[in-house]
């Protein structure tokens, strides 16, 4: 996980370089590397490894391999907050697909979403209810946007929405990389109860150039690590709740 995150910004990577950051044998990054373009994350080159996302999001798969056990327990408690019964919007993004897995115990939930893989998810769940948003899906990203979908949201008034996001500015500035994702993001906040931002601690310093709505809008925010100290002033001074998810949760 660690050496996709560096991918992120380099286009390639030497087999050396990374022995020496992680001080460890160069068969031992080999193996490594095997992995990641196993995984479809990356593709081996001459002497390294080669990112296969140079600019923009990772696709969807390649997201869900990037900080598991963080994304984890985030869902965990998350879910610890949802009650049996409630309605609940989920948006796109992998961690929104961690918190359906940890879902899946509850009773009778009724899900709104535009997420495919989680709608195929939670779908074979016959105790739940579930609505999906119709249109164009977009290749990679496994998710529907567009106007369909701002309307979608706003025919439903759930308990809770439930999304995450491409980075944090350190103003508090929520960003993604597309005006399709920022739009259906703030029609689920316009229509719910409670909101709940979730997102690995990666997103406080990751870049993505479409700004729309602010970390102190939401309910509750949900991370695997303390935020920077800027980010924390304003929830603080916002008063949203930051729950850092490195415990374990009990759901009450």
């Amino acid at each position: 996980m660690a050496i996709a995150e560096m991918l992120r910004s380099r286009d390639f990577i030497s087999v050396e370089e990374l022995a020496a950051h992680f001080a460890v044998a160069t068969q031992t990054i080999r193996r490594d590397l095997v992995a990641l373009c196993d995984q479809g994350v990356a593709r081996r080159r001459h002497g390294g490894i080669e990112s296969l996302a140079r600019s923009g999001n990772l696709t969807f798969k390649d997201r869900r391999v990037l900080n598991r056990e963080a994304k984890q327990s985030i869902a965990a408690s998350v879910a610890s907050r949802v009650g049996d019964g409630e309605a609940i919007s989920l948006g796109i993004g992998t961690t929104t697909q961690f918190v359906a897995e940890a879902l899946l115990a509850h009773r009778q939930l009724k899900i709104v979403t535009n997420n495919l893989p989680l709608a195929v998810m939670v779908g074979q769940n016959s105790d739940f209810s579930l609505a999906i948003a119709g249109g164009t899906v977009r290749g990679g990203d496994l998710d529907v946007c567009g106007a369909t979908v701002d309307a979608f949201f706003a025919s439903y008034k759930v308990d809770v929405a439930i999304f995450g996001v491409g980075g944090i500015d350190e103003d508090g500035s929520l960003l993604d990389f597309s005006e399709e994702e920022v739009r259906a993001r703030e029609a689920m906040l316009r229509n719910c109860r409670k909101s709940y931002l979730v997102l690995d601690s990666s997103k406080f310093t990751r870049p993505a150039h479409v700004h729309g709505g602010r970390i102190d809008q939401v309910t509750a925010v949900f991370c695997d690590a303390d935020p920077p100290a800027a980010i924390r002033r304003i929830l603080d001074e916002s008063g949203v709740q930051f729950v850092r998810t490195s415990e374990a949760a009990v759901r009450p």
